[in-house]
């Protein structure tokens, strides 16, 4: 016999272990597009949900720039409202996804709310204090304190602002680096802290920390993949800037130098020479200027036929195949898709003109736009030339990768990223020798939407 469950359950049921709730509260994060932030608001979560921890309140403190700053407070602010929230949280059907919902608007909401409180409050680290919050984080301990208005340890400003007397401080620390502390109380059940209560809240500090450690660490991979792509392009305009600007300064010295006694044909071949590098170095500003302005809204359905017919018919493209045979295909009616028209257009001028670029004079290249797939409209344009080496193929899309003698190596990226930008993908298949076909995929417009 074989019996099957999904992969997420959902809610454990109330009167399950705290141990399995607290882990399903947490596992649940890994299941939702959170950010750091939410994140750590599903471990305050975790800590105050009356079926995980129960705590009443959780703060969060996070080291930066080597201090402890107060983030966010979770809890209710008054007695009242403690019963308001517990009745909701309460509310049969009522899941973790809703409950993280319902503490982040709780913690955005303008006016009265406890992270206002603590927002100021501000610890240094690394001078051994033994003032207390700063204390667990600075011996990497958790520490529990009662009777905290007897206790001189207790740093007078924090202990205004919590204004209870039990609490428990939960060090947020990785490979010795501390990166933050939650602080816990019982304000309004002035319920005991026991021992399985403190094991509990340490699981979730493990947790955060680890949030926080990987956190930063996905940063600093961002930033160095950023810094790494600004060096490679960088070093690509140092590279492709040079040998035009060199050959426009020396053709431009020998004509400052003439005399009137050198053959006026080598003066007319000294400024073309000039006016094509000069056109070399437009047709790359332009592509590098028109590769960050991507549209940035949502794509919106259109017309392709129109777009094709236009790109088909542009005269740089007519001019250019000459003494090839270009054979089109465009199925009729053509569907709606979804993307940017204008982009789509530079997307398929870019294609019809590697396509050029690697057809022999003599030679053809097909065009041809297919409706058969249900929800997907194919654009096809082969080329027969010499095809694409695998060694290559991998890197085909990369920015700045080009085999052309004079390419700019930006031309296929901007067709990916258009492409992608509007749900769509782009695909090619090469065989040497036997020339390459590049396929655009675009998703067709739903049928009852709007147009």
């Amino acid at each position: 016999m074989i019996e099957t469950q999904g992969l997420y359950l959902g809610d454990v049921e109330r009167d399950a272990p705290k141990e399995l709730v607290l882990l399903s509260i947490i596992a649940q994060s890994y299941f939702q597009p959170f950010s750091l932030q939410d994140n750590l608001l599903v471990i305050l979560t975790a800590l105050t949900s009356g079926s995980g921890v129960g705590f009443n309140r959780a703060m969060l403190f996070l080291a930066e720039g080597g201090r402890l700053k107060g983030e966010m407070w979770l809890g209710p602010a008054t007695q009242e409202e403690a019963r308001s929230i517990w009745e909701i949280l309460s509310t049969p059907g009522i899941g973790y996804v809703e409950i993280v919902e319902h503490n982040r608007a709780l913690l955005s909401r303008a006016g009265g709310t406890l992270s206002e409180r603590i927002k100021g409050l501000s610890y240094p680290l690394g001078e051994k204090s033994l003032s207390i919050p700063s204390r667990a984080v600075e011996r990497r301990e958790i520490v529990h304190v009662r009777d905290a208005r007897s206790e001189p340890a207790v740093e007078s400003r924090f202990l205004e602002v919590i204004d209870v007397e039990a609490f428990l401080c939960i060090p947020l620390v990785v490979h010795d680096e501390p990166l933050g502390e939650i602080i816990v109380d019982n304000a309004f059940t002035r319920a005991p802290i026991t021992e399985k209560d403190i094991k509990l809240a340490s699981m979730c500090g493990l947790i955060a920390g680890n949030y926080i450690y990987t956190g930063a660490i996905h940063k600093k991979m961002l930033e160095m993949e950023k810094f790494a792509a600004m060096g490679e392009m960088a070093s690509y305009i140092t590279h492709q800037l040079r040998n035009p600007l060199v050959t426009i300064g020396g053709f431009a010295d020998q004509l400052l130098r003439y005399e009137g006694g050198e053959d006026r044909r080598k003066s007319r071949r000294n400024l073309e020479i000039i006016r094509a590098e000069t056109r070399r170095l437009e047709d790359i500003v332009y592509k590098l200027g028109h590769l960050l302005k991507l549209e940035q809204k949502p794509p919106a359905a259109f017309d392709p036929g129109p777009v094709l017919k236009d790109a088909l018919a542009d005269p740089a493209f007519r001019a250019k195949s000459k003494g090839r045979r270009i054979k089109i295909r465009l199925t009729e009616p053509m569907p709606r898709v979804m993307g940017y028209p204008s982009q789509v257009g530079e997307a398929v001028r870019n294609l019809l003109d590697n396509a050029l670029d690697a057809t022999p004079e003599g030679a053809t290249i097909y065009v041809q736009a297919t409706n058969a797939d249900p929800r997907w409209f194919i654009v096809k344009i082969k080329d027969t030339g010499r095809g694409i080496a695998d060694k290559d193929r991998e890197r085909l899309f990369l920015p700045f990768f080009t085999t052309k003698e004079n390419g700019v190596g930006l031309g296929l990226h901007f067709v990916k990223r258009i492409m992608e930008s509007c749900g769509g993908g782009i695909e090619v298949r090469s065989r040497p020798g036997k020339g390459t076909e590049f396929r655009l995929s675009f998703i067709k417009e739903e049928r009852g939407t709007d147009q």
